[in-house]
């Protein structure tokens, strides 16, 4: 410190600083105790309110339906019925499987104590309580139901390296249109949000299953012929001897063996082509494309629908070619991709994927 002009200087003992240092960590524990303690309070009261707000909710939902078939059973009736519209119009294209799923016999908790207010207040319109639970209990498990068969397709792209957003993106691109018409569940026109959301996930569920049927997952030629005499990938040109991109998966066999699409689709190009010979290719949607080159022989034409496994071509040695063999190529979006992961593993991941089993069906 400094006094009349002289500068003094005060020790303190290790022992006082120690101790000084103490006191002001307790007091900075302490507070932030106390903060810690204002902030759980807090915490507390607003998830109590929120608790509070979700049964008020609940109540009112009853009590609102109460009152609806207090006042109207004729209109409630019309509801049901659109309701049952609805779910048929919606349903109607979806495998036999799914719809089995209909057979449900519980509902939900918010449900069942809706029945049970409006059979206590109006007995005469319990049957039609009944009906309404029944029907919201199907549409929340078919929902559950379907977003679980939607993700174990998504999956399954993912392990064959495919993005399955890209693939719902490009499905939903497809040419479609006709005529509008609006469903809804109520006579006023309006759409219950748990009959749209099941909408939604059966209509994802379906692009994805579709998409899985256009994936490469046969071997396009005998099963004599499994040998790949050239990988996908860079290797030595047979003509030039220099290095260049070999963009499909060659199969060498006799002049004349059979070829088979590799998935289901559409054939979209049968001819010659530069380099290639005799091809054929096949679109199979959401951006993929087989190409078949070098054949012999055509077995399909332009615009033919095939399954995977269907003869489409033979074997042949035309274009340029050192001998007779298959070249088989896979694009995405006109991009070549290595044909090779989805013919080794594409039928156990998609066979995986397809499976239907009591856990993917429990609750």
């Amino acid at each position: 410190m400094r006094s009349q002009g002289q500068v003094r200087f005060i020790k303190i003992s290790s022992r006082v600083q120690m101790t000084a240092a103490a006191i002001v960590l307790a007091l900075l524990v302490g507070w932030a105790i106390s903060m810690a303690a204002m902030a759980w309070t807090q915490y507390r009261a607003q998830a109590d309110r929120l608790s509070l707000l979700e049964r008020e909710a609940r109540v009112a939902t009853a009590t609102e339906r109460v009152n609806a078939y207090r006042d109207n059973l004729e209109a409630v009736t019309q509801d049901l019925v659109k309701r049952q519209e609805f779910l048929e119009q919606i349903t109607e294209a979806i495998p036999a499987d799914v719809k089995s799923e209909s057979a449900v016999s519980d509902s939900s908790t918010e449900a069942a104590a809706t029945v049970d207010k409006v059979s206590a207040a109006i007995p005469e319109a319990a049957a039609l309580a009944q009906i309404e639970a029944r029907q919201l209990a199907y549409v929340e498990r078919l929902t559950r139901y379907a977003d679980r068969r939607a993700e174990r397709s998504a999956q399954a792209m993912r392990k064959l390296g495919l993005d399955p957003k890209a693939m719902l993106r490009r499905a939903e691109q497809q040419a479609m249109g006709g005529p509008l018409e609006i469903l809804a569940t109520s006579a006023n026109g309006q759409v219950d949000p748990r009959f749209e959301r099941l909408g939604l996930s059966l209509a994802r569920m379906a692009a994805l299953e579709e998409s899985l049927d256009g994936i490469p997952q046969v071997n396009p030629t005998s099963r004599r012929m499994t040998q790949v005499s050239s990988g996908f990938g860079y290797r030595r040109d047979p003509f030039t001897r220099r290095g260049a991109m070999h963009q499909g998966l060659d199969f060498k066999g006799p002049i004349g063996a059979p070829i088979y699409s590799a998935a289901k689709g559409r054939v979209s190009f049968v001819g010659r082509k530069h380099g290639y010979g005799n091809v054929v290719e096949v679109s199979h949607g959401n951006g993929v494309m087989t190409r078949y080159a070098h054949l012999s022989r055509f077995n399909a034409k332009v615009g033919q629908n095939v399954e995977a496994g269907d003869l489409i071509a033979a074997l042949g040695n035309t274009g340029r070619s050192t001998g007779p063999h298959l070249h088989f190529e896979v694009r995405i979006n006109d991009r070549a991709v290595n044909p090779r992961p989805f013919l080794e593993t594409a039928q156990n991941v998609l066979k995986e994927a397809r499976g239907t089993d009591a856990a993917d069906r429990g609750e």
